[in-house]
């Protein structure tokens, strides 16, 4: 298993309702963004984020009108973070918690 956090423009990510980040919405943004890279041996408009991290392949996948990642490190989480702000958007974990910076510590639960 793992613990995902997920870029969402909906109150609490896992929402069925609420507004979302399309399909088109996250490859416009994805053309844009020279550290990302789409995987064409993916079908869920998967990239590879070219930032240091820890992992080898850092990576992220666009899922039900959300973006996500599993298990991400500082880099990663800043670079989710970015993204968010550019999508009108927040990072928020699989527990409903937001972050508002590159730290884990600093997530606050949503109201």
């Amino acid at each position: 298993m793992g613990y995902d956090l997920h870029i969402t423009r909906k109150k609490f990510w896992s929402d069925e309702e609420g507004p979302q980040i399309s399909p088109q919405d996250w490859l416009s943004y994805i053309a844009t963004d020279p550290q990302l890279r789409l995987r064409p041996d993916c079908k869920d408009h998967t990239v590879t984020i070219l930032v240091e991290s820890e992992y080898p392949e850092p990576w992220l996948s666009w899922s039900d009108g959300n973006i996500y990642t599993k298990n991400p490190d500082l880099p990663i989480l800043a670079k989710m973070l970015q993204i968010a702000t550019d999508l009108g958007a927040k990072v928020q974990g699989d527990d409903d918690e937001v972050y508002r910076s590159a730290n884990f510590e600093d997530a606050v639960q949503e109201e």
